[in-house]
């Protein structure tokens, strides 16, 4: 391997742990746990993320099919974490590895001391040597185990691309059960593979995939988070025994998602990592100021507030049609923000500094 990038993220759907009854497919995940090691022989530091713990729990515990409630996925999920990193860390193990579990739920990343304290826990693990293997902890989740609920996630695609931002992955490969994005579901006449995707790529997302919250839509949208936050990112098939091998050398093989300049950790965290507590109504000046002048926004410039929040929360700013302009650290109260409204000489509601403007997504 040549040019091998520094850092990669890894992550696998519940079709790939398991197969169609339920059951770990071991040879799959055998085959991943190889190519994991030669990264690590290599000196690249490696991070997994892992579905499949519902999945696992559900056949472990008898149900016919996958459970919808949401006491029963995280019953379900109780049963099948242990299972889970079980498998993992006795793959890694015999290959020399320790696999270290992080378990993450929507709390960790909406607060930012625990945002913090999350990279700087996997930069510790990757420094000592380690493979963590991230999942969602469904055991304990409410909102993000509904299916698409979470805001800031609500599936591992989502975590995969936050864990990529948050410790400045080189490379985040998105394994699924299909070879690349389509611009129709694969099988349907006419659908070509799109190999390098753009923001204005026309794509026909099909049905959620089978037996995990993901699908297609939520990889492309994880990808083009990670892609804006710095990390190149490829969909690809996890069923090639030696996919991830041949990505990291530089293969164009699946869909490709260009890395952009990213901003800083903290813009990151602002714009993805963050459920808006709140959000600030802008007219059109103050629009302009945002964004072309790299302006403060100032209370003559907000027209609503709507939410209930405590000064020092993250506030979502639209544009008088509604569009998402920015997201911002609000320095007043939901309440002091109301009674400011449209007053002239007043300080900044949110600061240049604590202002991150929002592309497309």
């Amino acid at each position: 391997m040549s040019s091998l990038p520094r850092r990669i993220i890894v992550k696998v759907g519940t079709a790939l742990v398991t197969r169609a009854d339920g059951k770990l497919a071991l040879g799959r995940l055998g085959a991943l746990a190889e190519q994991l090691h030669e990264l690590r022989e290599a000196k690249v530091e490696v991070v997994l993320v892992s579905s499949g713990a519902v999945g696992l729990g559900a056949e472990r515990l008898g149900f016919e099919r996958r459970p919808t409630k949401i006491v029963d996925r995280q019953a379900c999920a109780a049963a099948g974490q242990g299972a889970l990193i079980a498998l993992y860390d006795g793959l890694l193990r015999r290959l020399g590895h320790t696999a270290a579990q992080v378990l993450l739920t929507e709390d960790d990343f909406l607060h930012r001391e625990q945002y913090l304290n999350v990279h700087a826990t996997l930069e510790r693990l990757l420094a000592v040597g380690a493979i963590p293997v991230i999942n969602e902890n469904d055991t304990v989740s409410t909102a993000e185990i509904a299916l698409r609920t979470g805001e800031v996630f609500g599936d591992n695609d989502r975590l995969s691309a936050l864990v990529a931002a948050g410790v400045d992955a080189d490379l985040l490969i998105l394994l699924t059960d299909v070879d690349a994005v389509y611009t129709k579901p694969p099988g349907e006449p006419g659908a070509e593979r799109i190999a390098v995707y753009e923001d204005d790529s026309d794509v026909q997302i099909g049905s959620l995939s089978a037996g995990g919250r993901g699908g297609m839509g939520s990889k492309i949208v994880a990808a083009q988070i990670a892609a804006r936050c710095g990390t190149k990112v490829v969909i690809a098939s996890g069923r090639d025994p030696s996919i991830v091998r041949r990505l990291v050398a530089g293969s164009t093989e699946g869909t490709h998602f260009h890395a952009r300049v990213a901003g800083s950790k903290r813009q990151r965290w602002m714009a993805f990592a963050t459920t808006p507590a709140g959000t600030l109504t802008i007219n059109a000046g103050a629009r302009e100021a945002l964004t072309r002048r790299n302006a403060s926004l100032l209370p003559i410039g907000v027209t609503a507030v709507t939410g209930t929040f405590p000064a020092g929360a993250v506030v979502a700013v639209v544009d008088p049609e509604g569009k998402p302009v920015a997201r911002g650290i609000c320095a007043k109260s939901a309440a002091d923000c109301a009674e400011l409204v449209g007053a002239i000489g007043q300080k900044p509601l949110v600061h240049r500094n604590d202002v991150v403007l929002l592309g497309a997504k």
